[in-house]
């Protein structure tokens, strides 16, 4: 089994439990409430203005045998450099306060998550990061895919709403493509166990990110 792969199947019930979990589950049917998706927003900026310090992070700190990585990192900063201001402007397009988002603080799972993450790179292997992203472009590409439009439907919002989610369906499926070849070519053991102990961690933080959100009271009644 190729090492991808591997990652998928010893992640697998922590994939579980986010993807069962009601909130969830009312996305992928679109019965989110407008407070519920501003909620969510409000926390992927927190942890999205975040992606390109921590890749720089794990740039600088990536070893020599992994120059490959390293010119990885390089591309992906590149792709995701301003993605924080997506969602601001998907969060004044909802009818909230940007900048009351901006000078906020974050729910303590994403809060965890990001000091972790940092944490990861200067203290253990920064090869850990990637785990990070195997949770958050995976999940994404799920929320964009079988989510916003209808979420956008229910909710009757401008397509101007949507902008993070919406472009992280296609732009991450491509990523998770690339992300497949990468993880492939790493065959250093430490590497991989770094990797998939990231996984394992920023899954747990991130379903306490969702367990936290508001969620639909319709839905809410209609599963009590």
């Amino acid at each position: 089994m190729n090492f991808f792969d591997t990652l998928q199947e010893a992640t697998k019930q922590e994939r579980h439990e986010l993807f069962t979990l009601p909130i969830i589950r009312d996305a992928l049917e679109g019965k989110v409430s407008l407070e519920s998706y501003r909620a969510f927003l409000a926390q992927a900026y927190y942890h999205v203005r975040h992606t390109v310090p921590l890749m720089m992070a794990c740039g600088s700190r990536l070893p020599s045998r992994l120059e490959w990585l390293r010119k990885a990192v390089c591309e992906y900063i590149e792709d995701e450099y301003g993605h924080e201001q997506w969602v601001l402007n998907d969060i004044e397009a909802c009818g909230a306060d940007k900048a009351a988002v901006r000078d906020g603080r974050p729910s303590l799972p994403i809060e965890l998550m990001v000091s972790f993450l940092y944490d990861l790179i200067a203290r253990d292997n920064p090869v850990g990061l990637f785990g990070m992203v195997n949770v958050l472009e995976g999940t994404s590409i799920a929320l964009a895919t079988h989510a916003a439009g209808s979420i956008r439907e229910r909710l009757e919002l401008p397509e101007s709403a949507f902008s993070y989610l919406s472009s992280h369906g296609s732009l991450d499926v491509e990523h998770m493509q690339t992300y497949r070849r990468l993880m492939n070519r790493l065959d250093d053991p430490a590497d991989q166990a770094a990797v998939i102990h990231a996984s394992k961690v920023v899954y747990r933080l991130y379903t306490d990110m969702f367990r936290g959100l508001p969620r639909d009271q319709v839905s809410l009644h209609a599963t009590v």
